[in-house]
């Protein structure tokens, strides 16, 4: 069984509006003024890529599967999570 919510943006080439605290934002802009990123959101929609990408496994349903992360990349998402404001 599948949980769809029902924001869930029907086609994959839709996009949606994901709130952020406005500090969290201007953090982020003063990251993303340093780097090869065009602005915010391709620096956030790159990080979330990356950390769905490494976090999951390829299954049938597209579950995390239990256990399938070493210590080393849960400390690694922690760590950027914290960099970003999040922990």
């Amino acid at each position: 069984m599948s949980f769809k919510d029902k924001n869930t943006p029907k086609s994959t080439a839709s996009k949606v509006t994901i709130k952020i605290p406005g500090t969290l934002y201007n953090r982020l802009s003063e990251i993303v003024s340093g780097s090869g990123f065009n602005s915010v959101t391709d620096f956030v929609v790159y990080v979330l890529r990356d950390l769905v990408s490494t976090s999951y496994e390829s299954t049938s349903e597209g579950r995390m599967k239990e256990g399938s992360l070493s210590k080393e990349e849960i400390d690694a998402i922690r760590r950027r999570l914290k960099s970003l404001g999040y922990l």
